[in-house]
């Protein structure tokens, strides 16, 4: 089996068009190709011309590895590793392994577990995500913030309300699976060949819904709207974990698997003595422009091909020496209102699987490091955070109104004084104003020049009625809690922390994968407990 790359076809190719095509590159007749599956396609919109680029596996009945040998760089063999059963080692765990979160590196962890008799237990701060919806969409409509029930906390973690994109730079081998997973939890089978795979947070929420039954079918157990509100630490080793109300559950094992916004959970963390590191991340603001115009920007005369669905956009910046650059870019979707503590408020992105609405919208962040932040300790990330969401809160009026301006104004340093042809979507509402007394000089200096940049990355970024919300803080964790070879943290055996929030992914995916190879580590020391165990 040869894997051949930049396979070139027109939009309306069919498999037929791509198996000629396939046969022109390896100078061969199409009949020579006995299978031909696709691996991957992208969509080129380079030189002014829109097609898709290809990758397909082909099956030979002549030579491959003449043919391979023949075509050079394009063409490889495909390497097939057989399955490695997990076997699970050393001794017994005394009680059932505890999963903190229910996000996607918390979900695969537990399905995991599951799946090798591990029955894991599950603690979700949040609700379960169907009552998780009505809590948001009364935020959305009446500013009333439930603070363990939003856009951060609750089953799906901050994924779930977001485009549900499953990029990533990772090259695990179980980003395969992962993406196998969620197709047999219902997400749309192009995740498995799309260069640019998402899922829409209206599929998501099915996609976790079944990820939760198929995990209480292997016999795991959720308790939801259950913070854990510290670890318990004997001797270098986890005993368990205490819940609010003083519960304590035993637990020889427990993923950590909380999120990027679960501060309370790092500073008692911290309080414990687990190790935690400042890790730096990026902040800024979430652009929006019509969606109509980034769709012209990047495939010009073919803008609207029902081929193409709604176009995304990257750019990138270096601005004295800091890097700027778009994030999260959701085609198509909404601001979503992402503010999880009282007094405070941040934004996201969302967008649902058709990516059919008026608007585009990506964070245009820049790099912030430990010495920007003007404190100290490992928690310094998460104070410099606050102060920037409280300063937003403050711009909006304090009744969780979202801080906007007008593109225009914000590089000429005026406030904005109402919206133009571009409305901001945020909910409960966006508010006029100037939005650099939010941001520090230095994040506001680096962001003007770098929209003047983006300019030239993307015609039409720099239209006057665009519309920039505050704040964006939470690109990804400001802290990761420290972790050896194993997988456990360097200050207590049998506590694994994983994802975003650990500091150790960062994405849907990503995420995911961490959470499946914590399982796997935790399978390595320790065996299922016995079938009467708690």
């Amino acid at each position: 089996m040869l894997r051949v790359t930049d396979v070139h076809i027109p939009l309306e190719a069919d498999e037929q068009a791509l198996r000629q095509q396939t046969a022109r590159l390896l100078a061969l007749d199409a009949g020579a190709i006995t299978s031909l599956s696709l691996v991957r396609r992208a969509v080129d919109a380079r030189r002014g011309q829109v097609r898709f680029s290809c990758t397909v596996d082909a099956a030979l009945s002549v030579d491959e590895a003449a043919v391979a040998r023949r075509c050079g760089g394009r063409v490889s063999f495909v390497e097939s590793e057989p399955d490695k059963p997990i076997v699970p080692k050393g001794p017994l765990l005394s009680h059932r392994p505890v999963v903190v979160g229910a996000g996607p590196a918390g979900l695969f962890a537990a399905l995991r577990l599951a799946r090798y008799g591990y029955r894991p237990l599950v603690l979700e701060r949040g609700p379960a995500v169907n009552d998780r919806a009505r809590a948001i969409g009364e935020f959305f409509a009446s500013g009333a913030l439930d603070t363990e029930a939003n856009v951060a906390f609750g089953e799906g973690g901050a994924g779930a309300w977001s485009d549900g994109k499953l990029t990533t730079r990772i090259r695990d081998p179980l980003c395969r699976e992962a993406l196998e997973i969620m197709v047999s939890a219902g997400a749309p089978r192009d995740i498995l060949t799309d260069a640019h795979p998402h899922i829409g947070t209206d599929l998501l929420r099915t996609l976790v819904t079944a990820l939760r039954a198929a995990i209480e079918s292997a016999g795991g157990v959720f308790r939801f709207s259950t913070r854990m509100e510290r670890v318990v630490v004997r001797a270098g080793r986890l005993a368990g974990v205490v819940l609010p109300g003083g519960e304590e559950l035993m637990a020889d094992a427990a993923i950590l698997a909380i999120g990027h916004s679960a501060r309370d959970t790092l500073e008692a963390l911290a309080d414990a003595g687990i190790a935690l590191v400042p890790k730096p991340f990026a902040v800024g603001l979430r652009a929006e422009h019509p969606q109509a115009l980034v769709d012209r920007a990047r495939y010009g005369r073919y803008a609207g091909h029902r081929l193409l669905g709604a176009a995304d956009y990257s750019v990138r910046t270096r601005v004295d020496g800091r890097s700027a650059y778009s994030f999260c870019m959701c085609p198509g979707g909404v601001v979503v209102n992402a503010s999880s503590e009282e007094g405070r408020l941040c934004v996201n992105g969302m967008s649902n699987r058709a990516r059919d609405g008026a608007n585009a919208n990506a964070a245009l962040i820049c790099a912030v490091n430990p010495e920007d932040w003007g404190g100290s300790g490992p928690l310094a990330g998460v104070a410099f955070q606050r102060g920037l969401e409280s300063a937003a809160f403050a711009a909006g009026g304090g009744a969780y109104r979202a801080p906007a301006q007008r593109v225009a104004d914000f590089l000429e340093g005026r406030p904005s004084r109402g919206f133009g042809d571009v409305a901001p979507t945020v909910l409960p509402g966006a508010v006029p104003c100037d939005l650099a007394p939010v941001l520090p000089g230095f994040v506001t200096h680096t962001l003007r020049r770098a929209l003047r940049a983006f300019e030239e990355q993307l015609p039409g970024f720099l239209l006057p009625d665009a519309v920039l919300t505050a704040v964006e803080t939470r690109s990804s964790s400001p802290v990761r809690i420290v972790r050896d070879e194993s997988g456990q943290s360097v200050s207590a055996e049998g506590l694994y922390p994983a994802g975003e929030g650990a500091g150790y992914a960062g994405g849907i995916l990503s995420a995911a994968v961490d959470g499946m190879r914590a399982a796997e580590r935790l399978m390595s020391s320790r065996r299922p407990p016995r079938g009467n165990a708690d």
